[in-house]
């Protein structure tokens, strides 16, 4: 409930109280943009009906006046009265002073190490979450939360890892098809078509924008070795920028250089930094992959060695056993990984018996997007 609303600066701005001692402060152009109402934003979807220079330059707040739960403005020189919920108000308030350092992710997400993780790796059966919204749902939401997370019960057959991705959204297709296949060859174009082990990375830093999402399901696997094991990059880029900020500082301010031309046809190539963060320092997306690494020439002479060193130590860190969680898939298990931020790898195998997975990429957009209708539903179901 709010208590009171100040105009201030001539009609600039509005100061807010509530009820708990929360204040916030609010620009009269800000309100107006953002205004609830049909001739503001669509009823049927949210979207803006106006654009910036449809809101008079010169707008400033008229008057106020707080009603049950909610707060009435009139805007000059419109003359345009809007009503905004005092939750919402309170919700959407930027008026505050957080102390955040870089690479801080949000509440939705929770780094995570061995020791928190191997013996709770989050799961669902392919069943239930097909026919069960809050199987589904908790799924969903542990690949938000965590970046990854494991379905049993998927057929065991050529194509059924569309059916995962089916659940959430779209198969993204690529290069190389719609989905690929992960099993030893003679002469391969891609390492990952061989029985070597693979160093944690990432998938595709070569592309811009990186698939966000990857979906590998097992078919068949009878081999000695060859499991799976996951990294959360954000826990490592933590612990190298508790450790070493200057150097977190060089891998987040330089951009690498990724290729990869193993296909007729096919040039791609990427230049992003291996942690990416956004213009307010929020951690947003891990890039490592030693197989498509192209030579960086994007960082100055004089700090290169340094760049480099950090670069070992950020490997270093990915190597070792306190953040990796493993685990062997078997036939009709499919696991599900956050591209932009949990490495995967894989431990070699014997020559003998059969490894066959499959994998696709999709995009976390439609995975959010999905989560949230069900959250929404679920949200409505209850009041």
């Amino acid at each position: 409930m709010l208590t009171h609303a100040l105009i201030g600066d001539e009609g600039r701005t509005i100061e807010l109280g509530w009820e708990n001692g929360t204040r916030a402060r609010f620009h009269a152009m800000w309100l107006r943009d953002n205004a609830l109402d049909d001739k503001t934003r669509s009823a049927g979807n949210g979207q803006r009906l106006i654009t910036i220079l449809d809101v008079p330059a010169d707008t400033r707040i008229g008057a106020a006046l707080i009603k049950p739960g909610a707060l009435e403005l009139s805007f000059l020189p419109e003359g345009k009265t809007v009503s905004f919920p005092a939750e919402w108000l309170g919700t959407h308030a930027y008026d505050r002073v957080e102390l955040r350092k870089g690479g801080w992710t949000s509440d939705a997400v929770e780094r995570w190490t061995r020791a928190t993780m191997q013996n709770s790796v989050p799961r669902a059966g392919y069943a239930a979450a097909s026919h069960d919204r809050q199987t589904l749902r908790e799924w969903l939401s542990a690949v938000r939360r965590f970046g990854f997370a494991v379905m049993d019960g998927v057929p065991a057959e050529s194509g059924a890892l569309c059916k995962v991705s089916d659940l959430f959204g779209y198969i993204r297709e690529t290069n190389y098809g719609r989905w690929f296949e992960v099993r030893a060859e003679v002469n391969p174009s891609n390492l990952a078509y061989t029985n070597l082990g693979l160093q944690a990375h990432t998938d595709n830093p070569y592309r811009d924008p990186v698939p966000t999402l990857q979906i590998l399901s097992c078919i068949e696997n009878t081999v000695e070795g060859g499991e799976s094991s996951v990294v959360d990059g954000f826990a490592v880029a933590e612990a190298l920028q508790t450790e070493n900020p200057e150097g977190f500082r060089l891998l987040s301010s330089y951009p690498a250089r990724f290729e990869y031309a193993g296909s007729s046809g096919v040039r791609l190539q990427a230049k992003r930094p291996m942690i990416e963060l956004g213009p307010d320092g929020e951690l947003i997306c891990i890039r490592f992959n030693n197989r498509s690494l192209a030579p960086t020439v994007d960082v100055p002479f004089a700090e290169m060695g340094k760049y480099y060193a950090v670069y070992r130590r950020f490997a270093e860190l990915i190597e070792e056993p306190r953040f990796e969680v493993t685990f062997k898939l078997e036939a009709g298990q499919a696991f599900i990984v956050d591209n932009t931020r949990v490495m995967h790898a894989r431990k070699a195998f014997s020559g003998t018996g059969k490894r066959w997975l499959q994998g696709c990429y999709a995009d976390k957009d439609g995975l959010l997007s999905t989560l949230a209708a069900i959250e929404h539903g679920f949200r409505e179901a209850a009041e």
